[in-house]
């Protein structure tokens, strides 16, 4: 924890030096019947001693289970130099980099980040950045209003197959300004949309459809026939992607003929820590025609007078990040220090890095569906490929042996049984390069322990 170096007698010299009779007096402004006393159910103070003992126990009630839990958090290496680089002062308090001559540092970290993730997803342009991957579809869900004037309808065509927190954040965020998200089912059997499941829409206007690579199910969804019949019908394509996959999957700048036309995702795998569920980031790409659409902040890259090289923010005005009523959107104070974060990590991992790690992450996933569908009770739910997550079905309702297996020490993955009880008790199970061949055999050895006992029962 961060030391601080001040006694006595340096706060009585400090407040002797601005006149002030006590740290009481800085808050005089604040009524006196507003102040607050005491707080219940604060402890007195602690000794540095007794407060590390303190968090080290709080921290400990948590344990370190063995997770294989993913559906849009994932379990990363992150090598230990970049939170080392993140957390220096110079960069773990840099903000807004209004002030170009002040922030050339920060400046040229969105700018190499931006440039990464475009390269990365095949796309012209990317922005730095979003809240995280949940409200990125949002804002690409207005952003492609914005971007297809031809269309009228303000309507999406969203799979059920896109995560389901998404689609709700989207409905939320954008419902009211009449945008209207349509439901396209997948096929039980696949787990994937049918591009023919799409043909009752065929001649309707429609400003977006939107396309999860790998979907929620770890199911990779047949992206060129998707893309291209999306604009046979003159409809806008936005693509909702994990990035470490990107590493061996087709980038969507790629998708059918032409590729997609916004990308967007959740970019906690590129160096960002679980965290109990954030804070995260989301990012965005785009093509270049519609740049002047996308909201967030871009740095782009000129030089002086003295032909040096610099950085600013372009092609926007401030109003787009502070004032809701003339702005694109309202992105201000998002998540820079985490898109650094990213930076950092990919700078490290480099383009072969991310590929071994994404390579090793379906690896493990095959190696793990193996190991559990050889388990009486347990069987695939879905046939065909997957990256590093897949669902299987159980013999028996999910929520209890999940329960059991957190008990052992082990988090099972993810009930999808909320969001989609037609599948019975499905379970959606998730490995990356983190979990090794031994982590792998004691999940499979304890989840048969817990379906053999509740049978016997």
């Amino acid at each position: 924890m961060p030391f601080i170096p001040h006694t006595d007698e340096d706060v009585r010299d400090m407040l002797a030096a601005i006149g002030a009779p006590s740290i009481d007096a800085l808050f005089d402004e604040i009524p006196r019947e507003l102040r607050t006393q005491a707080l219940a159910g604060i402890p007195a103070g602690l000794s540095e001693l007794e407060v590390g003992r303190l968090m080290s126990e709080r921290a400990a009630q948590d344990g370190r289970p063995l997770s294989f839990l993913g559906a849009g958090a994932y379990e990363h290496h992150i090598p230990s130099a970049v939170w080392a680089i993140v957390t220096r002062g110079e960069i773990y308090s840099a903000y807004t980099p209004y002030q170009a001559e002040a922030s050339q540092g920060t400046l040229q970290a969105i700018y190499e980040y931006q440039t990464m993730m475009a390269s990365l997803t095949g796309m012209q342009v990317s922005n730095a950045t979003l809240y995280d991957g949940a409200s990125a579809l949002a804002e690409a869900a207005l952003m492609a209003v914005r971007a297809h004037r031809k269309s009228k309808s303000l309507r999406l065509l969203v799979p059920t197959t896109v995560h389901p927190h998404y689609r709700r954040v989207a409905v939320a965020t954008a419902s009211q300004q009449d945008l209207r998200f349509d439901p396209v089912p997948y096929v039980r059997e696949t787990g994937r949309v049918d591009p023919a499941a799409l043909a009752p829409h065929a001649g309707e206007d429609i400003t977006a459809l939107v396309i999860q690579q790998p979907n929620f199910f770890g199911a990779l969804e047949d992206v060129d026939a998707l893309t291209d019949w999306a604009h046979a019908q003159g409809a806008l394509v936005i693509a909702v992607v994990n990035p470490t996959s990107l590493a061996l999957l087709k980038p969507p700048g790629e998708w059918g003929a032409t590729g997609a036309d916004i990308v967007v995702g959740e970019g906690q795998p590129l160096g960002v820590p679980l965290s109990s569920g954030g804070p995260y980031f989301g990012f965005m790409t785009t093509r270049m025609e519609f740049v002047r659409q996308m909201p967030g902040r871009i740095v782009g890259r000129t030089v002086d007078l003295d032909g040096r090289e610099g950085f600013a923010l372009t092609l926007q005005a401030r109003e787009q990040h502070i004032r809701r009523g003339k702005a694109t959107s309202n992105i201000c104070t998002n998540q820079g220090l985490l898109m650094t974060a990213a930076t950092i990590y990919l700078s490290i991992m480099g383009p072969e890095g991310l590929e071994r790690v994404a390579a090793q992450s379906a690896a493990r996933a095959r190696e793990l569906v193996a190991a559990l569908t050889r388990i009486k009770g347990v069987r695939r739910g879905f046939e065909g490929a997957h990256f590093h997550e897949a669902v299987l079905l159980l013999d028996r309702p999910v929520a209890g042996v999940l329960r059991e297996l957190a008990s052992r020490g082990i988090l099972g993955g993810y009930d999808l049984s909320t969001h989609y009880p037609e599948l019975g008790a499905a379970l959606l199970v998730c490995a990356t390069e983190t979990r090794t061949s031994e982590d792998i055999e004691r999940y499979a050895t304890t989840l048969a322990d817990v379906l053999r006992a509740a049978r016997a029962a």
